[in-house]
C-alpha cells in the first residue's frame, strides 16, 4: 500500500511529492503536474544572498492558484543574515513547507560552502537548522545525500543533527556528493538513516518508474518518496506508481495520441502565464522529454529548437504523427 505522510500540520496521500528543479519549477509545471496526482509540490530552490534583490521573480513564483496547493520552497545559503532576510520576506506568502538545501552538488555552489559541502560541516548544518526553526512556524525539512563522498557517508549522523535541530522531516538523495547523479542509488544508508531518527524520512534517486518507486519504499522503509527527474516529460509517474502501489499492476505507457493532449495543455499553461513568445522558448527543453522514447524523433527534436508559435508547434507534431503513420 502506498503510505500516507504527516509533516507537522501537512498530511500528504499519497506520499509522492514533487522536488524542487531549477529552471523547471514553475506555476505551469506544477500545475500539469497536479492534474496527475501531485499533492505537495516544490517550487524553484532559492539563494538566500538573491532572495531581497529578485522579489519581481518572488511575486512570479508565488502567482498561485487555488488548485497549487500546499506548495513549499527550497532554500540555499549559509550566511545567517541572509537566511534571516530570506525568512522574513517568505512569511508574507503563502507557504506550506520551508525546506533548506545541504544536497546541491553543482560545483559552483559548493565552491562557497553551500548545497552538499555543508555534508562535510554537521556542526555548522546544525546551527543554521536550528536559526531557521527558531524563526518559523511552518513545517521545516532538509534536503541531504547520503553522505560528500565514498570515504565521507554521513548521512546517519547528520539525521541525528537534523532530529537534534527541531525538523519536521528529512529528504534525502541516495547517491554522494562525489557521484552527483551517476553510480548506484544507496539504499543501505537511506534505511540505516530511516531506522535512526523519529521523523518522517523521504527518500530520492532514480524514481524513473513505479517497479523503481516501489523498490526505493522496499529497500529503505522511507516514509514516502521525492520525484524529480523521472517526472519530466512523464507527469503519468505519479498515477502509475500510485496503482502499482496499491494494485500490483503496471499500467500501460501513455499513447501519442495522450502525449499530445499534455504537451498542448502544458504549452497552454505556460503561455497564459508568460505569454506564447516566452512560453515556447521555455517549452522547448520539454518536447524531447515528452517524446522520449519514440522513434525517429532526433529531427523532430532539432526543428523544436526554431519554434516560436503554438502553431508551428501543432505543425512539427503533426508531422511527426505522419511520419509514425508511414513506419508502421
Amino acid at each position: 500500500m502506498i503510505p500516507m505522510l504527516r509533516i507537522r500540520n501537512l498530511k500528504i496521500e499519497p506520499a509522492l511529492i514533487l522536488a524542487p528543479m531549477s529552471g523547471i519549477s514553475d506555476v505551469p509545471f506544477r500545475k500539469i503536474m497536479r492534474k496527475f496526482g501531485v499533492h505537495l509540490a516544490f517550487m524553484e530552490m532559492l539563494n538566500v544572498r538573491a532572495l531581497p534583490c529578485a522579489r519581481q521573480k518572488i511575486d512570479s513564483l508565488f502567482k498561485l492558484e487555488s488548485s497549487d496547493w500546499p506548495v513549499g520552497i527550497q532554500l540555499l545559503g549559509t550566511e545567517e543574515k541572509f537566511i534571516l532576510r530570506a525568512l522574513e520576506i517568505l512569511h508574507k506568502y503563502k507557504l506550506s513547507i520551508i525546506d533548506f538545501n545541504a544536497a546541491c552538488p553543482v560545483r559552483k555552489v559548493v565552491r562557497r560552502g553551500e548545497g552538499a559541502a555543508l555534508l562535510r560541516e554537521p556542526k555548522k548544518l546544525y546551527r543554521l537548522l536550528k536559526l531557521i526553526r527558531k524563526n518559523t512556524d511552518l513545517a521545516l525539512s532538509v534536503k541531504l545525500r547520503t553522505g560528500w563522498s565514498k570515504s565521507c557517508v554521513n548521512a546517519v549522523d547528520i539525521a541525528s543533527y537534523v532530529q537534534d535541530a527541531g525538523l519536521d522531516c528529512i529528504f534525502i538523495h541516495g547517491r554522494t556528493r562525489e557521484q552527483k547523479y551517476s553510480g548506484n542509488v544507496d539504499y543501505e544508508t537511506i534505511k540505516r538513516v530511516k531506522k535512526s531518527v523519529s521523523i518522517p524520512v523521504v527518500a530520492s534517486g532514480d524514481i524513473f518508474s513505479a517497479a523503481l518507486a516501489k523498490k526505493m519504499l522496499d529497500e529503505t522503509a522511507a516514509d514516502g518518496l521525492l520525484l524529480a527527474r523521472g517526472t519530466l516529460g512523464h507527469p503519468w509517474l505519479f498515477k502509475e506508481i500510485k496503482t502499482y502501489l496499491e494494485s500490483g499492476v503496471v499500467p500501460k505507457l501513455p499513447s501519442l495520441a495522450q502525449k499530445f493532449k499534455v504537451i498542448f495543455q502544458h504549452l497552454d499553461f505556460l503561455i497564459d502565464f508568460y505569454g506564447e513568445k516566452t512560453a515556447l522558448i521555455k517549452f522547448r527543453k520539454f518536447i524531447g522529454w515528452y517524446l522520449k522514447g519514440e522513434k525517429n524523433i532526433r529531427a523532430i527534436r532539432k526543428q523544436s529548437s526554431q519554434i516560436k508559435t503554438k502553431k508551428e508547434l501543432s505543425n512539427l507534431l503533426n508531422k511527426f504523427r505522419l511520419i509514425k503513420k508511414e513506419l508502421k
